[in-house]
């Protein structure tokens, strides 16, 4: 390497080691270090908005990626949601260069979208990602979700009617968009607060770029935070919350011990014709591990991303149980037949 070069990356270096003099920001760094050290192996992505948090992500992800001489992708999303999207997206991108972070901006393809909006931006947004971070060989992403997007989700998913596993998969450091998935999501800031990363934010990069939809009150995410503001005043605390999301998972932990039995003693997978026999006892478990197990053998035996919709796996459960002999049924990719005791699943053509 050149010396300028050397020169250059050594004045960066500095720089991240004298932000992390600051008292604060070494015991942030500290325990997101801790965090991630037992995930990291090799390379990682950073998933980057340009808001505070991800701005704070960024900072702590370079700090680590220099300690540790780990190559880290820096990635900005253009959601082409907005009229300013690609500009900001720009602007991020030009504002992280200064500080010797070199990111790629993935841009979403235009689409007039009017209901899901969010729902649509967040799929897309990690499709792009982890697409990108395949290329490269990475099995971790990085986001900045932290201590209130954690309570925000919570409150969100209980107001959708999400069941066990819903309510708390979002609390895990660690985890899948999808089941088959071959790259996880870490989260490592998840028990920081949003004042926490503000504070970083400011005292390293000092700026950052306010999305608009974040006080668009039309969004249920808007109007859960006002909520959840209201009940803070009432002595709602993030200790509680973690209380009730730690006996949640202690829960939907035993439940999927059951699920993963029911899968491998009530059923045979015959890999030649990628079909799956279900017993007559894989019906007759408790309605939760029936309904998991039987989700489960239909993702895998229809190669879906996503887990059928429960509505839908609970109408054939329902119509399964109720008859020994019935005509083919379809339900995400697969035709599911019931003869005398046996339930067979296999592929549709």
């Amino acid at each position: 390497m050149k010396k300028k070069n050397l020169s250059v990356k050594k004045k960066s270096h500095n720089f991240y080691y004298k932000k992390l003099e600051d008292p604060k920001i070494k015991s942030i760094y500290l325990k997101f270090k801790e965090k991630i050290s037992s995930y990291i192996t090799k390379d990682f992505s950073v998933a980057v908005s340009g808001g505070e948090d991800s701005m704070a992500l960024s900072f702590l992800a370079k700090c680590y990626s220099i300690e540790n001489k780990k190559k880290c992708y820096f990635f900005i999303v253009d959601h082409n949601l907005r009229k300013n999207s690609s500009n900001e997206a720009h602007y991020v991108k030009k504002k992280l260069k200064l500080f010797k972070i070199s990111s790629k901006i993935l841009t979403i393809k235009k689409e007039n979208i009017s209901k899901n909006i969010q729902s649509f931006a967040r799929d897309n947004r990690y499709k792009l990602i982890i697409k990108q971070s395949l290329l490269k060989g990475i099995d971790v992403i990085l986001t900045a979700h932290h201590r209130d997007d954690l309570i925000e989700n919570f409150f969100i998913r209980l107001l959708r009617g999400s069941g066990l596993k819903g309510l708390i998969s979002f609390s895990n450091i660690k985890s899948k968009i999808k089941f088959d998935d071959k790259i996880y999501i870490l989260r490592p800031l998840i028990d920081l607060t949003k004042k926490d990363l503000a504070y970083i934010s400011k005292n390293t990069f000092n700026f950052n770029v306010n999305d608009p939809s974040n006080f668009d009150e039309k969004f249920l995410r808007v109007k859960v935070r006002k909520l959840i503001s209201n009940l803070e005043k009432d002595g709602l605390t993030f200790n509680k919350i973690k209380l009730s999301l730690n006996n949640l998972s202690k829960s939907n932990y035993a439940v999927d011990y059951y699920v993963k039995k029911n899968i491998n003693e009530n059923s045979n997978y015959l890999n030649f014709t990628k079909t799956i026999i279900l017993k007559d006892d894989f019906l007759k478990q408790p309605d939760e591990i029936v309904f998991r197990s039987f989700s489960e053998v239909i993702q895998k035996v229809g190669k879906k991303e996503t887990l059928a919709r429960g509505t839908k796996v609970e109408n054939l459960l329902k119509y399964l149980k109720s008859v020994n002999n019935h005509s083919k049924k379809t339900l995400a990719g697969c035709i599911i037949q019931k003869i005398e005791n046996s339930v067979i699943i296999s592929r549709e053509k």
